[in-house]
């Protein structure tokens, strides 16, 4: 294997491994649908069809995975979904 092939592959293999944080959404009872699909929308760029499809399976799961990718991106992502009061972590 050459220089550049190992280089690309050491690449694409910190890639994978960055990309595996989620952003997981835990039940409560203290918040509406509405307002968990708004915030989901807002924060997490999710369609209307996503945000309520995350809710529903928070609802009836008890958690839900709604963004993936690198810690970096998702930290601001997570903190504003914990200000808006949901219940959420990183992963």
């Amino acid at each position: 294997m050459s220089t550049k092939e190992k280089v690309l592959e050491e690449v694409m293999l910190e890639e994978s491994v960055s990309l595996n944080n989620e952003i997981v959404l835990y039940n409560d009872e203290v918040n509406t649908f509405d307002h968990v699909i708004d915030t989901l929308i807002k924060v997490c760029d999710h369609t209307a069809e996503q945000a309520e499809q995350c809710s529903i399976i928070v609802h009836y799961k008890g958690k839900c995975t709604v963004k993936t990718g690198t810690y970096d991106d998702l930290k601001p992502q997570c903190t504003q979904l914990l200000e808006a009061g949901l219940s959420a972590e990183i992963v």
